[in-house]
C-alpha cells in the first residue's frame, strides 16, 4: 500500500511503497499524483533519518538499546558501535542501517530506501520509519 508521510504543514511529504520513496514533494503534489494512497500528517517536519555516531544508550536488552536509537530517530548506526554480537542481531532484526564512520544521513529521493523521521519545532522525534516500516511513534 502506498503511504504519504507529510509535515504537517504540507510542505514537505514523502510517498513510499514497501521499502522505497516512491516520490518526494508537497503534500498537495502527492496527493494529485497518487489519490489513493494513506496519508500520514505527522506534526513537524519529514526528513532523513539520523546516523548516529556514538556508543548506542545503555538499556537492559540489545533490543530496547536500538529501539532508543529508534526514538531518537536514528534510521543508521556507524558500525564501530555496534561490537556487541547481540547489538548487531538486534539492529538487523528492525532494520537499523550500518554505516562507516564519517556518513551521512541519505538524501530523500525516488528509488532510495524508505528510512526516514519526522521531528517536532525542538528537535523531539515523533516518528521513525525503517525501510517503509513505522518503527517508533510518539504518542
Amino acid at each position: 500500500m502506498l503511504t504519504i508521510h507529510a509535515s504537517d504543514s504540507g510542505e514537505r511529504a514523502v510517498a513510499v511503497s514497501g521499502d522505497r520513496i516512491v516520490a518526494v514533494g508537497t503534500l498537495g503534489e502527492l496527493r494529485a499524483a497518487h489519490p489513493l494512497a494513506r496519508v500520514r500528517a505527522w506534526r513537524g517536519t519529514v526528513g532523513p533519518g539520523l546516523v548516529h555516531a556514538a556508543p548506542v544508550p545503555d538499556a537492559p536488552s540489545p533490543r530496547e538499546r536500538i529501539h532508543a536509537l529508534l526514538r531518537f530517530g536514528a534510521t543508521a548506526v556507524v558500525d564501530g558501535y555496534l561490537t556487541d554480537p547481540g547489538l548487531r542481531a538486534a539492529a538487523a532484526r528492525g532494520g537499523l542501517a550500518r554505516v562507516p564512520a564519517g556518513s551521512v544521513p541519505p538524501a530523500l529521493v525516488p528509488g532510495g530506501r524508505a528510512d526516514l523521521a519526522v521531528f517536532d519545532a525542538d528537535g523531539v522525534c515523533v516518528a521513525t520509519v525503517l525501510g517503509g516500516r513505522l518503527v517508533h511513534r510518539r504518542a
